[in-house]
């Protein structure tokens, strides 16, 4: 990978930044679990690269911004995918946005939400960090919301699921999410509901119901310790 600087490394994979094909690139490297037999690690790396490429382009057919996928190489057990350019994090947004800017996000991450589930996508493992916030105008400045536009990433545990469950845990993990790093959690994520109520295609009311009993069964768990 001549060119690409590793710049992040998690539990599961490592991103590198580079050029491939004469555009800006970040490659996501989904290194080997030596815990497991290589034969099984290397058949669920190959199932997890491909559900990330087919959920990248169900959020492309349901009008949900996400990084390009351009290669999928499973010898290296690679996806080389659009590096978004004049970005930043919505948590990096938060810590430096007015109140009105902080609920115009809001917004926008209930209705991609809504989008979301409305197509059967559960991203499993909705934060602030894993949003970015990227300018039209292809400038580095972050101060006039109307000039920026949400785009999802991160799409590693995600899969394609219709059951309310896993729709009600996508909301709870939202929540856990914004309660630990932002002091404004609870009027985002009243704003957040309010616009995913509003945009969801049919059923909130039983997703509603299950994010609840989700919510209580994870204050149970916290209670017993």
């Amino acid at each position: 990978m001549e060119g690409f600087k590793l710049i992040k490394q998690g539990a599961e994979s490592k991103l590198y930044k580079g050029t491939y094909l004469g555009k800006p690139t970040l490659i996501k490297e989904r290194f080997e679990k030596k815990y497991r037999h290589p034969d099984l690690d290397n058949l669920l790396t190959k199932e997890r690269i491909k559900a990330e490429c087919r959920i990248a382009l169900k959020c492309k057919n349901i009008g949900v911004r996400t990084p390009m996928i351009y290669l999928a190489d499973m010898t290296r057990r690679m996806i080389f995918m659009e590096f978004i350019e004049h970005s930043l994090t919505a948590k990096e947004f938060i810590s430096i946005a007015d109140n009105a800017s902080i609920d115009e996000l809001s917004k926008d991450i209930g209705k991609v939400l809504a989008k979301l589930h409305s197509g059967n996508v559960i991203h499993g493992d909705l934060t602030t960090s894993n949003i970015l916030l990227r300018n039209k105008n292809s400038i580095d400045n972050f101060e006039k919301y109307d000039d920026l536009e949400l785009v999802m990433i991160d799409f590693g545990l995600s899969r394609t699921d219709s059951s309310t469950e896993d729709k009600g845990v996508d909301l709870y993990v939202l929540e856990r999410a914004l309660l630990s790093t932002h002091s404004v959690h609870e009027r985002m994520f009243n704003v957040i509901l309010k616009e995913y109520e509003g945009n969801y295609e049919n059923g909130y009311h039983e997703i509603y119901s299950k994010y609840k009993e989700v919510k209580s069964r994870g204050r149970k768990r916290t209670m017993v310790g």
